[in-house]
C-alpha cells in the first residue's frame, strides 16, 4: 500500500457522496478502522461502537430515515433561514416541510457499506451540561475518531462523507440496529470508491479563523 504524505490527506479528505461499483473488501475496511481506532477520546474511555452496515435493506431503510431532516433542511433553505440552527427557530410550517419533494438519490443506499457510529453516553465527561446552550462537548470523545475513519479511507483510495440527518430519527434508528438506550449515534458515514478523486479543496484562509489573544484580536499570521 502506497502511503500519502498526512498533509496531502488532510488538503484533499473532502466529501465523497458518488461512488463506483468497486466493493470495500472487509480486509480493507478492518485496516481503516484499525488505523482509525488511535483517536483520541475522553480520559481514553473509547466509549465508541462501529456498525457496519452492508445489507442493501437496512441502508435503504437508513437513507428513508434520513428524508424528513431532509424536507426541512431544503424547505428552510428555500425560506432564506440556515437549516436546523440551533439559534434560529425553524420558520416554515410542518405542512409545507411535509410536501417537499426530496431527491431519490442517497450515499447512504449508493455506498458498498454505511458505517453508523455511536458513543457511549455513559463514559463522555459533558462538561457544557449545564450550559444554556446545545451540547458539544461529548463529541469531542467521538469525532475524532470519525475523522480518522474519514482520513484513513482516504489514505486507502476510498471516500465517504459524514452524515447526521438519520439522527433525527435516533429512536427509529436505534430500533432499527439493536443500539443500547446509553449510545448516542454520531455519524452515518458512506463508504466508498470516489467517482472522482478531489486534488484540492477550498477552504478559508488561516488569517480568516484565528486571532490573536481574544477572539476580536488581529488576525493570526506568520
Amino acid at each position: 500500500m502506497e502511503i500519502m504524505d498526512l498533509s496531502a490527506v488532510m488538503r484533499t479528505t473532502g466529501a465523497v457522496r458518488e461512488y463506483t461499483d468497486d466493493p470495500l473488501p472487509d480486509e480493507l475496511l478492518e485496516r481503516i478502522l484499525d488505523n482509525a481506532r488511535f483517536a483520541p477520546s475522553g480520559g481514553n474511555r473509547q466509549g465508541t461502537h462501529v456498525v457496519v452496515v452492508r445489507d442493501p435493506q437496512t441502508r435503504d431503510r437508513l437513507a428513508e430515515l434520513a428524508i424528513p431532516a431532509a424536507r426541512r433542511y431544503i424547505a428552510q433553505l428555500r425560506n432564506g433561514e440556515g437549516p436546523w440552527n440551533p439559534l434560529q427557530p425553524c420558520g416554515v410550517d410542518a405542512q409545507a416541510i411535509a410536501a417537499v419533494e426530496v431527491p431519490p438519490g442517497s450515499p447512504l443506499r449508493d455506498a458498498p457499506v454505511v458505517l453508523v457510529v455511536c458513543v457511549d453516553l455513559a463514559v463522555v465527561a459533558a462538561f457544557d451540561q449545564d450550559l444554556d446552550r446545545i451540547g458539544v462537548i461529548a463529541g469531542a470523545s467521538v469525532y475524532p475518531f470519525v475523522w480518522n475513519i474519514l482520513l484513513a479511507a482516504r489514505n486507502e483510495g476510498y471516500g465517504g462523507v459524514l452524515t447526521t440527518a438519520a439522527v433525527a430519527e435516533e429512536p427509529r434508528v436505534k430500533d432499527l440496529l439493536g443500539i443500547p438506550d446509553t449510545y448516542a449515534i454520531a455519524a452515518l458515514l458512506p463508504l466508498g470508491k470516489p467517482v472522482r478523486q478531489l486534488t484540492k479543496l477550498t477552504r478559508k484562509p488561516v488569517a480568516e479563523i484565528a486571532t490573536r489573544e481574544r477572539f476580536d484580536g488581529e488576525p493570526f499570521g506568520a
